[in-house]
């Protein structure tokens, strides 16, 4: 690979998500299946948080990372989730932290995380529906979550997203419905395109909408126009006129982004992956880390999984019906 390559490689990611946890407190059916059992990370092979603080620090800020979001499983459950954030936003180099979260505990947390320095927040509400909210998470938590989003905007995210997974037949007849709440608050809502990983059974039942559908539903009630703004993200971002907020679609079984794709992800047990959809090419931090490998070596073994990047993303996206091998980790492990 010529230089050129490598450098435009390098510049082009520079988004890394972070999945802290991979356990759960709801059981989301897009996520984790009902009944399934998991081997969770336990504790001492989880990266510590002064093993992460030393790999944005010598590794991942050095190589042109400049943005980093909190996953899980849910990131809320992770002890000393404050001061972390708190020792990231602190780094130099370290432009934008956010998090997602499915809100369960956020309402006690707003506040902390907020004056901790995370001022962009990421929340699944998959239903405005009690019943239909039980139904997708395995939990009766919608008012505790609606609580959580409230106090989230009381004390300043912004902005502040709300992700929907659309599931034929659960929750798409709500779609008008999720896209008003972006009128009259700065909330940016995002409409997710329902994936075969974390509950293959179910998306070969259910199946997906397309977000040409959803737009489409949306144009034809309220109007929608191009919005002028990109986030971090692949979301393609629209508008209801007039409205304070926004309406993201996030296509990745309609439409390819991956040559637009700026993040790798690392997850809790301190696995590199270059591609959600693909689970080839992964490396292994943590052990390398803990055997007292140099950060120079650190630093070159992630800019080799860089300048691959590009051949590894999953571009030829099956639709559910792939002979590729079934995925190994669901999308709570991963991180999403």
């Amino acid at each position: 690979m010529s230089p050129k390559k490598q450098v435009q490689a390098q510049n082009s990611v520079d988004y890394l998500r972070i999945s802290l946890i991979d356990r759960c407190n709801f059981q989301c059916s897009y996520c984790m299946p009902i009944g399934a059992e998991f081997d969770y990370i336990q504790t001492q092979e989880m990266l510590t948080n002064a093993e992460l603080l030393s790999l944005l620090q010598e590794v991942f800020i050095p190589l042109g990372f400049k943005k980093f979001r909190l996953t899980g499983g849910e990131p809320l459950l992770r002890r000393g989730l404050v001061d972390l954030i708190a020792a990231m936003t602190s780094l130099s180099g370290v432009e934008d932290v956010s998090m997602t979260t499915n809100g369960y505990l956020l309402e006690g947390m707003a506040r902390s995380l907020y004056e901790a320095g995370l001022k962009r927040i990421n929340i699944s509400l998959d239903s405005l529906d009690r019943d239909i909210f039980r139904q997708v998470t395995g939990r009766d938590h919608w008012q505790k979550v609606w609580q959580g989003i409230l106090a989230a905007h009381e004390v300043g995210f912004d902005p502040l997203k709300l992700n929907v997974v659309v599931i034929p037949g659960v929750n798409d007849r709500e779609v008008l419905d999720l896209a008003a709440l972006s009128i009259d608050r700065a909330w940016h809502v995002r409409f997710i395109e329902f994936m075969p990983i974390g509950n293959t059974a179910l998306f070969e039942h259910k199946g997906w909408v397309d977000s040409a559908t959803l737009r489409e539903q949306i144009g034809d009630h309220f109007g929608l126009i191009a919005a002028n703004c990109r986030g971090n993200g692949p979301a393609d971002v629209f508008q209801i006129p007039n409205a304070k907020g926004t309406l993201g679609f996030i296509s990745q079984m309609s439409e390819c982004f991956c040559d637009r794709c700026n993040r790798i992800r690392l997850s809790a047990d301190g696995w590199l992956r270059p591609c959600l959809l693909n689970e080839s090419g992964q490396i292994d931090l943590k052990t390398a880390l803990r055997e007292g490998k140099d950060p120079a070596f650190l630093r070159a073994i992630v800019r080799e999984l860089l300048n691959l990047k590009s051949e590894i993303n999953f571009k030829d996206r099956d639709r559910g019906t792939s002979d590729r091998p079934s995925y190994q980790r669901t999308m709570s492990q991963i991180g999403g």
